[in-house]
């Protein structure tokens, strides 16, 4: 089981498509959660905040083992998430991957993750 908070920064001047992009995958919901069995993907939430002029998405995720990753995904939604990035996503900024120290699940939860 992974769980995992990762702090990535968005480009200058994106905040509007940034709100496009949050939009569509609350519209395409379904085709978002078809894609989770393949990922192993159990939680997944983006946070953003707003920090002056900057601004961050926060990726939160509770994740099984053996995940197929989002650039080998056969799904449409995926293909535009991964566009979402290069166009979006500030790649010179060093992204935070921020480790769980403390981690509680339901005991019922938790062994459907582990299995």
């Amino acid at each position: 089981m992974k769980v995992e908070l990762t702090r990535l920064k968005i480009k200058h001047g994106m905040s509007a498509r940034v709100d496009e992009w949050f939009q569509t995958l609350n519209d395409r919901r379904t085709e978002c959660i078809e894609t989770l069995e393949r990922e192993k993907m159990y939680v997944e939430t983006i946070f953003r905040e707003k920090i002056g002029e900057e601004e961050f998405l926060y990726w939160f995720a509770i994740q099984g083992a053996g995940a197929e990753p989002i650039e080998t995904s056969p799904y449409p939604i995926d293909e535009l998430h991964r566009a979402f990035g290069d166009e979006c996503i500030d790649r010179t900024y060093l992204r935070k991957d921020i480790d769980a120290d403390v981690v509680f699940l339901d005991p019922k939860i938790q062994e459907i993750v582990e299995r």
